[in-house]
């Protein structure tokens, strides 16, 4: 239903080129102080994406998100003290 997709993080040297990326994914974010670009596309076009775009004069550096690989689901680990201090109280 849903296509999994990825950020690919844009390192440039001047921002007046942005529009040029609009045809490789969707632009998401544009930091002007730091002059970077997140832009998303599917996963599958990632590698081709990202070696399309290094092609640029305008862009120094390019890498992909690591998001999708993350674990996004923490466990909470209780204390062994804190535990036995707790079943004391009822």
């Amino acid at each position: 239903m849903f296509d999994k997709r990825q950020g690919i993080i844009i390192w440039m040297h001047s921002l007046k080129q942005i529009k040029m990326l609009r045809k490789f994914g969707n632009i998401h974010y544009v930091s002007k102080k730091l002059k970077y670009v997140v832009l998303y596309c599917d996963m599958e076009q990632v590698e081709h994406t990202i070696e399309k775009v290094s092609s640029f004069s305008f862009v120094k550096h390019a890498e992909p998100s690591y998001k999708p690989f993350l674990k996004l689901e923490f466990e909470s680990k209780i204390d062994k003290a804190k535990e036995y201090d707790y079943k004391l109280g009822l």
